[in-house]
């Protein structure tokens, strides 16, 4: 029995499509047993898993999600013990960051077709973001504060993302709104703090990534190093450098070269404790809900059972 949890929004509005036309068919002509359930607004996902994980009698309970990286995050809030849930995953979102270092199917029919098929299970790492005043949040790709989480909170609400889109030129909208959140950055200091180490002062910050994979931000290779099951946190901070130069170093994190500019150094740590000096948006897989000016991110290793091809 597998719950499929769809987004009908994901790819610009298609996904409902992609499951009607492309998925739907060929759960009906293998005579697959399963149920549907559709999000219709923010919070959606997390309610959906958790009723269906709530009213399981055997588990694993497996859960096909149809949607974008933000889909994937949501069901995330929902499940309480991951050790009960398998998830697969059809990618049908803008950036597809948790799919693309998985190496999971691009096209649909065949992302199904490996799922009910051909997958295995695969154990990767969960990530935990903890706020000041106990507020939690998962995520499985990334978490991050200050400039990347500027540009993810203004993408959610930007017209201009749908447009371009619909016209396959998404990753303009970043471009634009990054250079806009850029001009209008202010300086922030921050104290990074891993594993309980040294703290580590930075008196300019642009961003710190927090990465159990190695790509955000629609292929962005900001952690080329990072490996989804090892339990660590790769992290990519930038600070302390001329706001000209972030915008050169930017484009090369495409490939992972950004470490050649001075002021973006990477770290690795099991935890790490974030702080500044005035509240920074944060993002977890590009899904950004709070500011915060203090956070801890951990790692759980192997936490979440993906199927993969």
């Amino acid at each position: 029995m597998y719950h499929i949890i769809i987004n009908p929004a994901s790819r610009s509005g298609k996904g409902l499509a992609i499951w009607k036309e492309q998925v739907e068919p060929i759960l009906l002509q293998e005579q697959v047993s399963y149920r549907s359930y559709f999000s219709k607004e923010a919070g959606d996902v997390a309610k959906i898993t958790g009723e269906i994980i709530a009213s399981a009698t055997t588990f694993p309970v497996n859960i096909i999600i149809l949607g974008g990286d933000g889909t994937v995050n949501e069901a995330l809030q929902g499940i309480s013990e991951p050790a009960k849930v398998v998830i697969g995953y059809i990618p049908t979102g803008s950036s597809n960051d948790f799919a693309r270092d998985l190496k999971l199917p691009k096209d649909p029919a065949v992302a199904l077709d490996m799922i009910l098929h051909s997958g295995k299970v695969v154990n990767m790492d969960l990530g935990t973001v903890t706020y000041d005043n106990g507020e939690k949040r998962r995520f499985a790709v990334s978490c991050g504060i200050g400039f990347d989480a500027a540009i993810c909170e203004e993408a959610m609400h930007s017209k201009m993302k749908v447009v371009l889109n619909k016209l396959g030129l998404g990753k303009l909208t970043y471009v634009c709104i990054a250079l806009k959140q850029l001009i209008s950055a202010k300086k922030v200091s921050c104290v990074l703090t891993p594993d309980d180490d040294q703290p580590i002062k930075i008196d300019k910050l642009f961003f710190v990534a927090s990465m159990l994979h190695r790509y955000e931000g629609g292929g962005f290779m900001f952690c080329p190093e990072a490996d989804y099951a090892d339990g660590i946190i790769d992290l990519c901070v930038a600070g302390d450098l001329p706001k000209p130069l972030v915008l050169l170093a930017i484009p090369t994190a495409l490939k992972g070269k950004h470490y050649r500019f001075k002021g973006i150094t990477p770290y690795k740590a099991k935890t790490v404790k974030i702080e500044t000096n005035t509240p920074l948006w944060v993002h977890t897989d590009g899904e950004v809900t709070r500011r915060a000016t203090s956070l801890t991110v951990t790692c759980d290793k192997q936490a979440l059972q993906i199927i993969c091809p």
